[in-house]
């Protein structure tokens, strides 16, 4: 995957800056609010605080805050970039701890080398968090530090770069050597990197069962070996073996696994071909691995391997260590991370990757399925059991080693766990990854904008679909090249002075010549580029189209309606929101076609929004919504809505369906129990059908700007072929990718039956 620099910078100074903010968690809207949050009803919680310190972790959020600290002096693979520089990779990582945990972060950028100084003002910020990540700080001051605070912190300290990779690629390892049919304590292990992350690595596999003096590290100048003295250091010195091996290709034969912490491209193909039977290959040097995952496969065919990068099996990623790492100290109020807590967490993760994998995580990783195995030695970060598997294993383990203040249910707080994180934030992916499995051509009209452009770059680059851009080509190559956006791989077709124009002209005359157009104005239509787009798609010289940047929405859906036009089976199109909630996932319609439905059409809208929800792998439950409850007010507009549903019953007697009924009970399942015991709704609707598109397309924009909910559409349904309007003016990239994905997955599924 390319990420230009202009991307990078736009990302991060985009709208807000930075990637993180603070949201009050409490409401603040009346003075009683402001009186109860501060003055005068602070004071209480700071009463009970100073009786009882430990009421801290009932009365403030330091319970589910983790300060994220660095100095800067080792960033990334940028090095030593000082302290400001790096608050970019600070702010990241808090991203992550939200994100994968619902960790909140303060980010410490900290300007200082001194040790004593750096150690100081952490420990003056204890009352502040409930846990400490050290990030990014150079060897061996960074062991040094961490050796302070774990002695004179009463919180968790954790130094990531150190540990982090330990104990994922711990994991590895471990399911590596029962694959292989090894004996861990028998294992020769080579590693290259002799810094934090590489000698934690060390420690942590002799703690998982590898035995010391089986361990050969080499650094720059070559192996570590007792007596050598150039630059060593006591951190080195502990890995010093007896051995005649001087450099890498000498440790190299008849190893057992090879973990790689150093520089791309120092291992060859010869050094793999001479270890042992079954090789173990960790090569997590980033961008670049000591030796590419292809080259390793092509030494030996009998290689288990694993790196840094996302494509290639066995990715060692960080991500799926500290977030729940932290989440389980935090939840039982460790006083540290200890070895044992580290240790369950390698575990957790090895075991998780021996179980069935739920069909979810696959697709979302555009597979049919993972199994353990050579290719599968750790579980995805993206699979939500991690949260439960780690967070619970480490958690048990604070407990089991006397370092938690507050001893818990593990069974009942894997509960717990599972609600704290929904999975409507992976919605997407599926689709994404669904479209990866076959991408289709979509056609771009407006293929000069620049959101467009940048748009079908990452759509190229992540497979999702082969994007055709219409327009001058001269001045598409032009702003690409301002954008610095790679054309490669993109088709643009110029098509004012396209071979089939006649064609096509003559194909939407046929077409629409009953229908008020002449030939002299099918020529003129055509040379407008959501027509000629959407002839192409009419023509399967293309599979879809996305278009509606920079064009008013009627005016994008007429074109796609008089030529495409809609489903066999489909008397109506319905425009589609789906709304992605920080737990849960709701399916509106109809939004933005239909302005006054009759019940035909509402029951219709209603199954094509079923059968578009199931897309995403959801079971739809179906709210028909209204002013009145089952009948408890009579008139038209309710009436209609009764009759659609007895209609949907009718045509889906095995659909989750009822109403009609108000919003309220549509999604709050024990007001229908208690009043309506009788209805077959009985969960929470994920569907919701309006009556009327005012309130549709009221209420979609009110949950999304009050409701803080991710909105993706408009999605177009019932149409013979995929076309989806992006709404002018509002769309960002992110919006251009997502529906070229629906589009590519509606295109995969062209001949099912819709309704």
């Amino acid at each position: 995957m390319v990420i230009t620099r202009e991307e990078a910078l736009e990302y991060h100074a985009r709208a807000r800056k930075g990637k993180i903010e603070v949201k009050a968690t409490k409401p603040c809207t009346t003075q009683r609010d402001l009186s109860l949050a501060y003055t005068p009803g602070v004071a209480e919680p700071c009463r009970v605080i100073h009786k009882d310190p430990e009421k801290v972790f009932d009365y403030t959020a330091k319970g589910n805050l983790v300060g994220v600290v660095t100095n800067g002096t080792a960033v990334l693979g940028l090095g030593n970039i000082g302290a400001a520089a790096g608050k970019p990779v600070m702010e990241g990582k808090g991203v992550l701890f939200k994100r994968f945990a619902d960790i909140d972060v303060f980010d410490l950028e900290l300007d200082t080398l001194d040790v004593d100084e750096f150690c100081k003002t952490v420990e003056y910020l204890e009352p502040t968090f409930g846990g400490i990540n050290l990030e990014d700080i150079k060897a061996p001051e960074c062991f040094k530090i961490e050796e302070r605070l774990k002695k004179s912190m009463n919180i968790p300290v954790f130094h990531d770069d150190q540990h982090g990779t330990a104990i994922i690629s711990g994991a590895a390892l471990l399911n590596a050597v029962e694959v292989s049919g090894k004996d861990l304590s028998k294992i020769r292990i080579v590693i290259n990197g002799a810094g934090a992350s590489a000698i934690a690595c060390a420690k942590h596999y002799v703690q998982l069962g590898a035995t010391h003096k089986n361990i050969t590290m080499c650094d720059s100048k070559g192996v570590l070996y007792k007596g050598r003295e150039e630059g060593m250091n006591e951190y080195k010195e502990l890995f010093a073996t007896d051995t005649d091996a001087r450099t890498l290709k000498d440790a190299m034969v008849d190893a057992d696994v090879f973990l790689g912490l150093s520089v791309g491209g120092v291992v060859s193909k010869e050094m793999v071909k001479s270890m042992a039977k079954d090789p173990i290959i960790f090569a997590m040097a980033n961008p670049d691995p000591e030796i590419t995952y292809p080259d390793a496969v092509d030494a030996r065919k009998d290689v288990i391997m694993g790196t840094g990068r996302s494509d290639y099996p066995n990715q060692v990623n960080n991500v799926l260590g500290f977030p729940f790492i932290f989440r389980g100290a935090l939840d039982v109020r460790a006083t540290a991370i200890n070895e044992k807590m580290k240790v369950a967490a390698t575990r957790a993760l090895a075991d998780l990757a021996k179980e069935d994998v739920p069909d979810e995580v696959a697709k979302a990783y555009g597979v049919d399925y993972f199994k353990f195995g050579k290719e599968y030695l750790i579980p995805k970060p993206f699979d939500p059991r991690v949260l439960i598997w780690e967070a619970s294993a480490v958690a048990k383990a604070a407990i089991d080693s006397g370092v938690a203040r507050n001893e818990i249910d593990i069974e009942q707080y894997k509960e717990e766990l599972e609600a704290r994180l929904g999975r409507s934030r992976e919605v997407m992916r599926v689709m994404l990854n669904k479209a990866r499995k076959e991408p289709k051509r979509i056609v771009f009209p407006e293929g000069d904008h620049e959101k467009i452009l940048r748009a079908t770059q990452i759509i190229r680059e992540e497979k999702i679909a082969t994007p055709i851009l219409l327009g001058d080509p001269e001045i598409i190559e032009s702003k690409a090249q301002e954008l610095s956006v790679s054309l490669d791989g993109i088709e643009i077709v110029d098509y004012m002075n396209h071979p089939k124009m006649d064609n096509y002209v003559q194909e939407y005359y046929k077409l629409r010549q009953r229908k008020g157009i002449n030939l002299y104005q099918a020529g003129r239509d055509m040379q407008r580029p959501n027509y000629f787009g959407a002839m192409m798609v009419h023509l399967n010289d293309a599979d879809g189209l996305v278009s509606g940047v920079t064009r008013q929405y009627p005016d994008t859906i007429r074109p796609a309606l008089q030529i495409i036009g809609t489903h066999p089976e489909v008397k109506h199109v319905a425009g589609l929101y789906v709304l992605l909630f920080k737990n849960s996932i709701k399916f509106l319609a109809d939004t933005t076609v239909n302005i006054d439905s009759n019940p035909e059409t509402l029951a219709e809208i209603a199954l094509l929004t079923a059968n578009e929800a199931r897309k995403w792998n959801v079971n739809p439950k179906i709210a028909m919504l209204s002013f009145s409850n089952f009948g408890s007010v009579r008139h038209p507009f309710t009436e209609k809505v009764a009759e659609a549903t007895r209609i949907v019953k009718e045509k889906a007697p095995d659909l989750i369906i009822d109403g009609e009924m108000n919003a309220d009970l549509a999604v709050e399942p024990s007001i229908v129990k208690e009043n309506y015991p009788f209805s077959d709704l009985n969960e929470a609707a994920n569907v919701l059908i309006f009556p009327d598109l005012q309130s549709g397309n009221i209420a979609y924009k009110l949950l999304q700007r009050l409701g803080d909910a991710e909105a993706i559409g408009p999605i177009l349904m019932g149409m013979n072929k995929p076309v989806h309007l992006l709404q002018v003016g509002s769309s960002e990239v992110n919006d251009v990718v997502n529906m070229t994905a629906i589009a590519v997955v509606q295109a995969q599924e062209q001949d099912e039956v819709l309704v």
